[in-house]
């Protein structure tokens, strides 16, 4: 038996798009126009973009057995937890609260190869909650958390055009 497990290290590529016509097909024009944040967002700090459905209890008033069908799709706490960077840091000023866009999620392929068509992405519409800067730990750098709340259904399956 042949195993083809996919390692994840260094296979996520993440970006801030601010305008995206389709977002069941994004083009590499618009991502490209994005900022790109995988260098910058810590190990752990992609957080929150996987999601959830509820529970519909679909169980009649005789039954023995609980039976469930689904209900609606959610994602909690959906943030990013990043780095600050010395001089001109483009992801803290850009990612200030009230801005809009698109967090933009490839996975399994190289993080430096470039947007490609047929590539498959996830697209999640979003609103940027305030900066919290994190506490200081030794052997840490200057971190802090962006609230990246997801304001419409997003395309988890989306293909790059």
């Amino acid at each position: 038996m042949t195993i083809n497990d996919i390692p994840v290290d260094g296979k996520t590529r993440v970006a801030y798009v601010p305008t995206i016509a389709s977002i069941s097909a994004p083009t590499t024009t618009e991502l490209n126009a994005g900022i790109l944040l995988q260098s910058v967002i810590t190990a752990d700090g992609l957080i929150g973009y996987e999601p959830d459905t509820a529970d519909v209890d679909t169980s009649g008033l005789d039954s023995t057995f609980d039976t469930k069908t689904i209900g609606r799709d959610s994602f909690s706490n959906t943030m990013l937890r990043l780095k600050r960077q010395s001089g001109t840091d483009t992801a803290y000023n850009t990612l200030t609260r009230g801005t809009t866009g698109y967090i933009v999620i490839r996975r399994n392929v190289t993080s430096t190869t470039a947007w490609a068509s047929t590539q498959r992405v996830g697209v999640y519409p979003i609103i940027c909650g305030q900066t919290r800067e994190l506490s200081p730990e030794a052997n840490s750098v200057s971190r802090y958390e962006v609230a990246t709340k997801i304001t419409d259904t997003p395309e988890i399956r989306a293909n790059v055009a």
